[in-house]
């Protein structure tokens, strides 16, 4: 899930068995600037609940990849219904794209202590947390603001079926090396499916359980094996993709709840075959569900980014 965020701690919401919004990096090693373009997002939306508030508004994480030195791949839920300046993009029939309450930072550890403690604003000062946090934000060279596209046909009631988003940063970041997209259907091939190894990179929990929530916020990647092709949990085939974990593997690990949208490169290279999209497990053990953007659909949305 969408990791709700109150002050330093990276405590996930409660999460019920079955498929839900996913991400991070369970039983993985530290990045260690390995992957310098894939940062952490942080972003508001003003219509979901922060239950220590009366009033709504909330803060989340997730993760997300630099393809240009402004267009950062993330996942679509972590697109969608963010914030315009305060204000929601979903009411008087907005379509939840278009929002400028994003930040991306590409530290290993990013900084949140700029932030005032939302204990500090509970309960009735919602609208004041959020003039201070975006101000903090605003004031750091380490966070970079930008406006978020989720995919055209994204749909929150079935978060899963175009699980991609775009993140378009106000100035541009400059590094030696970006991520890269793959060829459409590359995930078909034989190789894929039974000889590659796959790195998946986030900023979420390490370790989740029902009394438990330990790490986050900081930059760590895992290796997984791909499974099936051929639909997941439910899910038609063409959209999910299933990656194992604990698979034995140098660093082994796998993905877990708290910072969607972080990319799934094949090993060795840059090439993002998937974003973390989805987890069945709340304690983030056995498998776990990549939005493949191998599909036509999904290179020409990205495409249209990096061609602006």
């Amino acid at each position: 899930m969408r990791r709700l965020t109150a002050l330093l701690a990276a405590v996930g919401a409660a999460i019920a068995i079955g498929v839900v919004p996913a991400s991070a990096i369970v039983n993985g090693v530290p990045d260690n600037g390995e992957h310098p373009m894939v940062g952490q997002l942080l972003f508001y939306v003003p219509d979901e609940v922060d239950p220590r508030f009366e009033d709504p508004g909330a803060w989340f994480t997730c993760s997300g990849t630099l393809l240009s030195p402004t267009v950062v791949l993330t996942a679509g839920h972590c697109t969608h219904a963010v914030g315009l300046n305060g204000e929601s993009t979903t009411a008087d029939d907005g379509d939840g794209s278009g929002g400028n309450d994003v930040w991306v930072n590409f530290n290993d550890e990013p900084d949140f202590s700029i932030l005032p403690p939302s204990s500090t604003f509970v309960p009735d000062r919602n609208q004041e947390r959020y003039e201070a946090w975006s101000a903090a934000l605003n004031a750091s060279d380490e966070w970079h603001r930008g406006t978020s596209n989720p995919h055209p046909d994204y749909n929150p009631a079935a978060f899963f079926l175009f699980d991609a988003g775009i993140v378009v940063l106000e100035e541009p970041i400059e590094l030696d090396a970006y991520g890269t997209l793959p060829e459409e259907g590359v995930l078909d091939s034989k190789a894929a499916k039974q000889d590659e190894l796959y790195t998946p990179v986030g900023y979420g929990l390490n370790k989740s359980g029902p009394h438990t929530a330990l790490g986050g916020d900081i930059r760590f990647q895992a290796t997984v094996k791909l499974v099936t092709v051929k639909g997941t949990f439910g899910i038609p085939a063409g959209t999910s993709v299933k990656f194992s974990s604990n698979n034995g593997q140098p660093h082994q690990g796998g993905t877990c709840f708290g910072d969607s949208g972080g990319p799934i490169f094949r090993q060795g290279t840059l090439e993002i075959v998937a974003v973390t999209s989805f987890g069945i497990s709340s304690t983030c053990s056995g498998s776990s569900g990549g939005y493949r953007i191998d599909q036509d659909d999904d290179l020409d949305f990205i495409g249209g980014f990096l061609a602006d």
